[in-house]
């Protein structure tokens, strides 16, 4: 029987990228590593997940956009206090 690993999601807070806020993204899975930026929400970088995998890492960051946005920005209330 074949166990898939769990996959780790982090991020950034907002960053200031060619004068646009973004937000950097990283998918984990044992030595498996996908990052991105929001906007465009696309994989930018990829070692391990298949050409499929990587299409569903795009969808998930389409459909929680928002959630990420508002992730982001707690991030920097927090990392402002220090």
């Amino acid at each position: 029987m074949n166990k898939q690993e769990e996959v780790k999601f982090t991020q950034s807070g907002f960053l200031k990228i060619d004068g646009k806020k973004r937000v950097s993204v990283r998918f984990e899975r044992g030595s498996d590593i996908a990052e991105g930026m929001l906007p465009p929400g696309k994989i930018t970088k990829n070692h391990g997940f298949s050409d499929k995998e990587v299409a569903g890492l795009e969808i998930y960051l389409e459909m929680n956009c928002d959630e990420i946005y508002k992730k982001a920005k707690e991030i920097g209330k927090f990392t402002n206090l220090l």
